[in-house]
């Protein structure tokens, strides 16, 4: 699977699950021994079963959330995809917005993930033109 389409299927359902507060199609997404970090100073998550676990755990602290995912910007094997979501996290009015920096494998699998992200005690929607690549619709 070429990257860029990778890339798009990943935002596509990271939006629709995370929406949904599914793991199951997330966790399809990675290869086995895929790195996942979600956070500069965690322990990343390894493999299905690692992004299985995380997931599930914040998903378990999440309600209704609804997520935004920008264009990907996809440069050889790597993709870089920005995101917003606003949500309740542990009962609290939350906005979270961050970007994932993606390797895929030549299937289309993640094998490494890295995340940084910004949160708020406010839920807000992304501004007019947020997520597009420059040049983009």
């Amino acid at each position: 699977m070429r990257p860029a389409e990778a890339a798009r299927r990943w935002a596509d359902t990271w939006k629709r699950s995370w929406e949904a507060l599914d793991a199951d199609p997330i966790v399809a997404l990675y290869a086995a021994g895929a790195i996942v970090s979600t956070a500069p100073f965690r322990e990343p998550a390894v493999g299905p079963t690692g992004v299985r676990e995380y997931v599930s755990r914040v998903f378990g602290e999440e309600a209704d959330p609804r997520v935004w995912m920008g264009d990907p910007i996809v440069d050889g094997d790597r993709a870089a995809v920005s995101w917003w979501a606003s949500l309740l996290d542990e009962g609290t009015n939350t906005t979270l917005a961050g970007t994932s920096l993606l390797r895929f494998n030549p299937d289309g699998r993640v094998t490494e993930q890295w995340d940084t992200w910004n949160a708020i005690g406010e839920r807000f929607e992304p501004p007019p033109g947020w997520g597009r690549v420059a040049g983009g619709a």
